[in-house]
This record gives C-alpha cells, structure tokens and sequence, in this order.
C-alpha cells in the first residue's frame, strides 16, 4: 500500500464506480478518447480529493479563505499525497503580471539590482558614485601637495535663477562668512545684489586651510567636509584657489551627479518594481502601454471623404450646429481642406490638420443652436487630440466607454513599454538595465547570468541571488520556454505556455513527496521541444514526486512508467478502466488508444492532395512581432497548416495578420492589425471566421442546446403540442430563463446555492423542482412522454435518436454527433466544456449553415485536448467544410493533423527573436524534404514510415 494510490468505488460524473491502483513516485499518463472520464478521474477525484483533505488539516479561519472543498463522489482512496494541480485554465488576467512576475525570477532580480547594481546618470554624466568622508580625504591626500591652499565649498544652488536674498541672509545669520558665487568669494555681511533673471551658482566657504597630511588637518577637514554635505544636499566641492589648472572635485556621500545633481534615493527592491510608486512610470502608471487615439480607428476608410463620413467621430454630427463640428470646419477651411475630397487624396499636412490641430491661432465664429454667438482667436484642436483630452476629461463611464472605440493601447512614449522611472532605468550591471534584461530572450539571459563578470565584493554579495535565477531561468528553459522574455505580459500566454511556466516554478521549489496533477503539457509544444519536457516532467519525478499526466501524446506515453487508458468511448459510454499497464503491454491491447500506438489503426495519408481553385491570399511584408518582413501565400480551397516551433510567430501570423486583415480590409472593421504593407486576393473570399477555443457561454446558463440553437427548435416543438395549445402556452414558457415556466424557487438553475460562511458554497438541488428547472405546470406538456426537462437532460446521441422524425432538430443534433460530442448532455453547463469540447461546438454550428464556398476558417491547435480517433473525426470535419469550396487555416503541431493538410507553411527556423521567417511552404512532402525545417524532420516518419518512428 505504501507505493499505491488506491481508490475504490470512483463515480464522479460519467465515472462507473472505477477501482484503480496507482504506483507511486512514478510518471503515470492518463488517456483516453475525450469525454471518456480522463479529467473526472484525475482532477475531480484524485486531486479534488488531496486537496480536501490538506484544507480540512487547516483551521475553520483558513478553511473560509478557500472555496471548493466538496468530498469527490468515491468510497476511499489511499494512500494519497499532498496535491498540486498543474492545469491550462489559470492563466493570469492581470495586464501587471509578466513571465518575470509569475515565476518570480523579477523579485530576485530587483533584489541584485538593488545590491550590485551601478547607478549612472540619465543626463549622460556617466557612473554615479557614493563617497564616504573617509573616501573623500583619501582622494584629497591623494591629490593635494604639501602646503596647498584647500577650500571645503558646500553647493547650496547651482545654475539657479533669482537673487538667492532669503538663502544669503540664512547663511549669514547661521555663522558663514564667505561664499563663492559665479567663481568669485563674496562676503555675506557685505549686500550682494544678483540679477533675479540670471542663473547662479552659489557655494558656501565652509573652510579654508593649508594641506598637511598629519591628524590635525584630517580632523579640520573632516568636520568641514560633513557640514558641507549637510547643507548641500550630499554635495561638496574642493577647491585649489592658487593652484592653476587643478579642477575642482565634486564629490556626493549619496548617488548624486557631481555634474547635474541628478539624485538617487538609496537602491532598494521596491525601486525595481513597476507595481509601486517608487519605481513606477508616472505616466503609464507602470502598464508600460496607454490608452491614446488611433488615426487608423478614427479615420477607418480614408476612401470616404469627411462629408461621407470618413472621420467617424463627427459622422453623426454632419449638417447639424454642434459647436466642435463648427470648429472643425473652421479648421478645414483654414487648411483648405475639400471636406467633399476622399481622404486620402489629401496631403499629409491636411491629414496632420484633421488630427493634431492648428499649428497657429486662427479666427473662430461660432453660433450655438440658441442663437448665441461665441467668437474667439485661438488653436483649434484636431480631432485625435479631442478625442485623447475628453477621454481623460469625462466622468462619465458610458462616455469614456465610447471614446475608446477611437482608441488603443499604444506603447508608452515616456519608458518605451519599460514600465519603470528614468531613476529605475537608470541602474545597470554590465551595461544592461533591469528592463534591458528582462526583454532578452530566456535562452540569453541564461548566457548573460552565467557571463556576467562582477567584481570580487559583487560576486559574493550577489552569489545566492545569481544562483536562484541561474536556476528559475534554466527551468523555463528546460521545458521548452526558451524563446520567451520575462517582460512578456502573462495575458497573452497560450494556456499551454502558462502551463509549462508553472511546472518550472514547482521544478524551482525542489518539492518531494508531492502528487502532480497536469493537464496536457505537451500543448502548444513542438515535437522537437517535446524531449525537453519529457526530460523536466521526468526529473520532478526522481525529486520523489508522483506525476498523474492527463495525455494524448505518444512520446510522453513512450516514456510514461505507468499507462491508464480510460473509455471504451466518450460520455455514458465511458468511465470505465480499459487498461492499466505499461507501454508495452498498451500495444498488445484491444483497446482504441493501443491499436493507434501499435499501428493496427491510423489516420491515412491522403492519396491525393488537392490543387485547390486556383486562387490565392498573398500577404506582402508582414512584419509584426517577431514576423521579419515574410510575403505569405495562402492558397484558397485547401486544408492548410500553419507550423513552426513554439515562439515562431504562428499566432501573430494568423490572428493579427490574416484574421484580422482580413476583418478590417474585407468587412470595413474598426480594429487595429498587424504591420504588414498589402494584402492582395481579397475579392476571393466573402468572409473570414475564427473559430477559437474559447467557452460557448460565460455562465452556467448557457449551453449547447441554446448556442446551436436546437432548443429554439425544440421549445416550438412543445408549443405546438395539442397540451400546449389547449393551456395557451407561448415559446416562453418553455424557457428556463425568463419567469412563466421556470421553476421560481431556483430561477431556473435547478440548484440553489447555500453560503457556508467559512466552509464553500454548497450548491444542493432545489427542493420545488428536483432540479428539474421548470414549474409543474410546464412539465405537464410531453413530447413521447418526456417533458422538455428530460429532453435538456438527453445526451445529443439519445436525443439525436428520440427527434428521428423531427428534421430539423434531427440535422442541428447530427452535425453535432458528426464532430464527435454524442455524449455531452444537451442541458450541459457551458462553464463545464473543455476549449476542445466548445470547439467543436462551434464547428457544428457553421457545418448547419448554408456554405458560399468563399469562407475561410481559422482555427489555433484543434487537436488540443483530443485523442487520436477524435483528430480523425475532427480532420473528417475540416475536410468536409474545404469539399464545400471553403478555405480551412489551422496552427498546429500534431503530425498526423500535419500529414493530411493540403498544404503546410512552416515558420522558424527558432523560436522568439530567431524566427519570424518561412523555413518552408507546399504539401507535407515538400516540407518534409526541405533542410532546415525542424517539423519537416519529424513529419518525414509519419509520412513515409508511420510506426517505426
């Protein structure tokens, strides 16, 4: 028992009462056709489980701070470890929080800037250095003869206006006697007069002796040199009076500028941080990016002249006495611009006009809708400019809502997206400041870490620091993060690459005895990558860890020491153990993960690919991102993938280039792209749609009934019922969203949630209608004695069956079995869909609707979260949408995905600052035979010699 997990009786969701064994401190991978109780058997009981039992070890105080603390429905387990989930769905949506944040290699790094780092000027003034007093008479004997006049000066202004009466009078009355000002010695009880209009510099004479180096003189100086820095803010000047050709010596105890006075308050973490005052950019609040006008969204079509329109902002304003819509003519008139003229026949000065203003006061006549009369001499401002003020002007929520259609995140102008102060930027080790660091790529911060040369008291001060990120930064590494940088915002991180951040952050805490829990790793992650993670997920396991994989990839199966295949099929068809074993014993099984590992059954190799019609998208200079000014053909009617490495700029490729290229040239959308110059072949398609990963509906309400829209069909169904008609219901009662029909004690949820003040929520069935949704009344209505609640519960295959005779609930259904989700319930909470799941969903969706044969799909990494036999119904899918003339365009890693495109564009030939090129593009076995493509290396075994790879 002590190197087991055991459990006994598992039937969370669609679990049969499963009984497993589980050996501990092992790699063990879970796998399965989606849907078949993969994710209900490792997250919902096992670690739902480990999870429960360490919050119970906490006090109730505690406990209230954590929710989800349900006993999973499973008789025992034993056996258990503490649990950590490793899951996709926790991405962070704070726009603070940045790869350096999250895997807090930024908090070290703040520590060893504030130890070892150099300050220097931001006036160009070079090293800023702190003396002490000691240091300070070290370099005066050092550098002064025997006999030597020496003044101690103390700089109270420097290069400041005014006639300084208030400062002299202070220093007279508080004992001084002399003081230089502009080079010569005055003395204070004498009146000095200054032009208030010029600049002066004013020193005190705090001393003046003769150097002699014995203790006396030391002493003198010493005392001399503490009043100087006293009164000057950490500044003091020594002075050769008689001596020609010597320049005075600056010299500041604090990280102050002997030439400008540029200060440093003293280095610490928090200077480092752009989540605190102290460090942050004042003007982007430490965001890095601000909320500015964009030309491109306020004049979207510069085919439109102004009058048609063109400026949006004043399209509602034409031909009306709106007072800004007079100035703005005003201001056309001055620049002589044809407000009748398309915009972009105008000159660039015109266009300047229109968004920035006048640059010169210009006479302004206006008269308001009641009659008055408002004349003035004065700038007009442009529209863009406008815009920008009355954003950060209103008080009001919906009219600053509004502005930011006119509006985008543009990089801040004041730190260039550093998010930090001058002061902070200011601090460097080796000639790099912290952002500098930070926006290298991991793969060169690990060589710079390791280069770094510091001086001997450096090095042992930052030797523990140094170590620690030396570490952090090898992990993300390791799993195959290279090509990330730590200043990358945690928003725009795939799922699969937060994922993987996480993994190398509990690598980085050298736990031991702990069960892991992830999911899918290997998404997102390239095949060349893919031994990299291996490798990590292997090594966390020799810590003394058990890892429960949930997995579809073969590599990660090969090298798993313990294989659970759960099924035989998806939904109430599954949940069961079909096997539990090794890898060697998977290929000598029946069930349908073992056939595909052992070749009995494949997904073919077309025989033929297609040739397409003829037409093609061509993309000329695409250049965002880590794009290197790449021209990319699409050629139309084909199933074509996208490929590349991780950080290759498949993603900026297809979102910010094509998709939305496509948007805004195509459908005339507001929205702001991706750099590229021209976009030609437009006029071949008639529609761009992306279909993502992202959830059907936000709220437990929704679900694939109501996103499909079959439960419109099914709701007319039950009004034309005979019980119906004769009770006089409408569509609405049947409805669980609006009052009528809906059960009221529950709202129509069916559940009513309980708070447990320190304890979680407690969702139990409601009581009135069993959980049923609806009122007895509606109930009462029955379609082949089944009432509209029996219906929702249905899963799609049984009701797919029940509607036979209903054509037009019986296609909508069909399409949805067609993409392999037959055992999702109807009535299924969307919050409770995998991205592949809600996918496929949509998919459907679009397979019901009457194709042009001129649409083109967009899809990133389909295959994410399904196994094998699901890629070939999911492939059967885009398949049939490309039959119909229509155009599909995926980002993908699978090679069997990969295999049957009809055309492949491989991006790379690295990832992050060594991509952004097109490595390869034609079919698969063009790709194959190009040198230099990494996914061409790897497809070659799945083209040419399936199972011996």
């Amino acid at each position: 028992m002590e190197n087991k997990i055991v459990i006994k009786g598992a039937r969370e969701n669609n679990l049969k009462n499963v009984n497993l064994e589980i050996p501990k401190n092992k790699l063990v991978v879970f796998t399965g056709l989606s849907g078949s109780g993969k994710s209900s058997l490792a997250f919902a009981t096992i670690y739902a489980e480990g999870r429960r039992r360490y919050i119970e070890s906490l006090s109730a105080y505690a406990r209230q701070f954590l929710g989800g603390n349900e006993k999973p429905d499973v008789d025992s387990i034993e056996g258990l470890s503490p649990a950590i989930s490793i899951d996709q769905k926790t991405t962070s949506h704070n726009p603070r929080s940045t790869v350096g944040t999250v895997t807090e290699i930024y908090d070290y790094l703040r520590l060893l800037y504030a130890r070892v780092g150099t300050p220097y000027c931001i006036n160009g003034h070079g090293q800023i250095h702190a003396a002490s007093i000691k240091e300070i008479i070290n370099n005066i004997k050092n550098t002064t003869e025997e006999d030597e006049q020496v003044y101690v000066l103390s700089p109270v202004a420097r290069d400041k206006k005014g006639t300084h009466k208030d400062l002299l009078a202070k220093l007279l009355a508080e004992g001084f006697i002399r003081v230089l000002i502009n080079g010569e010695i005055k003395m204070l009880e004498e009146e000095i007069i200054l032009d208030k209009n010029q600049r002066h510099n004013i020193d005190i004479v705090v001393d003046r002796l003769i150097y002699h180096n014995d203790d006396e003189v030391h002493s003198r100086l010493f005392s001399a040199i503490e009043i100087a820095l006293q009164y000057s803010n950490s500044l003091v000047k020594i002075k050769y009076p008689q001596t020609e050709n010597k320049e005075d010596n600056l010299f500041s105890n604090s990280y102050s500028c002997n030439v400008c006075g540029f200060n440093i308050p003293e280095l610490e973490p928090r200077l480092f941080s752009f989540n605190a005052p102290l460090g942050a950019c004042g003007d982007c609040d430490g965001l890095g990016v601000r909320l500015v006008s964009d030309p491109e969204l306020i004049i979207p079509d510069k085919t439109l002249s102004i009058n048609q329109g063109g400026v949006v902002y004043f399209k509602n304003f034409l031909n009306t006495d709106n007072l800004e819509w007079q100035k703005f003519k005003i201001l056309c008139d001055y620049y002589y611009i044809d407000m009748n003229l398309p915009i972009e026949q105008l000159t660039d000065k015109q266009i300047k006009a229109i968004l920035r203003g006048s640059d010169e006061q210009i006479e302004i006549k206006l008269l308001s809708s009641s009659g008055r009369r408002y004349d003035s001499y004065d700038f007009i401002e442009g529209v863009a400019d406008l815009i920008q003020r009355r954003y950060f002007e209103t008080k009001s929520e919906e009219i600053r809502k509004w502005y930011t259609k006119f509006m985008s995140s543009s990089v801040c102008q004041s730190c260039d997206g550093a998010r930090l102060n001058p002061t902070a930027l200011s601090i460097k080790i080796a000639d790099k400041n912290i952002f500098d660091f930070t926006k290298m790529s991991i793969q060169d911060e690990l060589e710079f870490i390791l280069n770094v040369e510091l001086t001997q008291t450096q090095a042992q001060i930052a030797n523990l620091v140094l170590t620690e990120i030396t570490n952090r930064i090898s992990f993300l590494n390791e799993v195959g993060l290279g090509y990330l940088d730590l200043a990358r915002t945690a928003t725009t991180l795939s799922g699969g690459e937060a994922q993987r951040i996480r993994l190398a952050k509990q690598i980085g805490s050298q736990l031991t005895g702990i069960l892991y829990v992830l999911d899918e790793p290997s998404i997102g992650l390239h095949q060349r990558d893919n031994d990299k993670l291996i490798k990590t997920l292997k090594h966390l396991r020799d810590l003394g860890n058990t890892l429960i994989v949930v997995e579809h990839d073969e590599d990660t199966m090969k090298t798993a020491d313990w294989i659970v295949d759960v099924g035989p099929q998806a939904g109430e068809h599954g949940g069961e153990i079909t096997f539990s074993g090794t890898y060697d014993e998977i290929l000598k099984s029946d069930t349908i993960t073992g056939r595909y590992l052992s070749g009995k059954e494949t997904i073919p190799v077309p025989k033929k690919r297609r040739t397409g019609n003829g037409q093609k998208i061509d993309i000329i200079g695409a250049r965002e991102n880590n794009l290197k000014n790449v021209n990319v053909s699409i050629p139309l009617n084909k199933f074509i993938a996208i490929t590349g490495v991780s950080g290759s700029g498949k993603s900026t490729l297809l979102e910010d280039i094509i998709y939305k290229g496509i948007r805004k040239n195509l459908a005339r959308e507001t929205i702001v792209t991706g750099k590229f110059s021209k976009m030609n072949g437009l006029e071949n398609i008639d529609k761009v749609i992306f279909i993502s990963q992202e959830p059907i509906g936000k709220t437990p309400r929704s679900n694939p009934a109501t996103y499909t829209g079959v439960f419109d069909d099914i709701r007319d169904l039950f009004t034309n019922l005979p019980e119906a008609k004769i009770r006089g219901y409408k569509k609405g009662r049947f409805s669980f969203n609006v009052p009528g029909g809906r059960c009221e004690h529950c709202y129509g949820d069916g559940v009513i949630t309980i708070s447990m003040q320190f304890m979680p929520s407690v969702e139990v069935v409601c009581e009135i209608c069993e959980g049923k949704r609806y009122n007895d009344e509606t109930l009462q209505v029955k379609f082949k004695e089944k009432t509209i609640a029996d219906v929702l519960n249905m899963t799609v295959e049984t009701a797919a069956a029940f509607f036979e005779n209903i054509p037009n609930i019986k296609d909508k259904l069909d399409t949805i079995l067609e993409v392999g989700l037959g055992y999702i319930r109807l009535g299924q909470s969307a919050t409770t869909l995998s991205g592949g799941e809600a996918q496929r969903i949509k998919l459907s969706t679009y397979l019901l609707k009457k194709q042009t044969g001129k649409t083109m799909f967009l899809l990133d990494e389909p295959t994410t979260g399904l196994h094998i036999d699901d890629v070939k119904r999911l492939v059967h899918v885009l398949n049939k949408l490309v039959d119909l003339g229509n155009t599909v365009v995926a980002i993908e890693h699978n090679l069997d995905f990969i295999k049957v495109a009809d055309h492949v564009i491989d991006l790379g030939p690295e990832g992050g600052i060594g991509g952004g090129l097109i490595v390869a593009a034609g079919t698969p076995e063009q790709v194959a035979d190009t040198k230099g493509s990494y996914t061409g290396a790897y497809l070659k075994g799945y083209l040419y010699n399936d199972f011996s790879r």
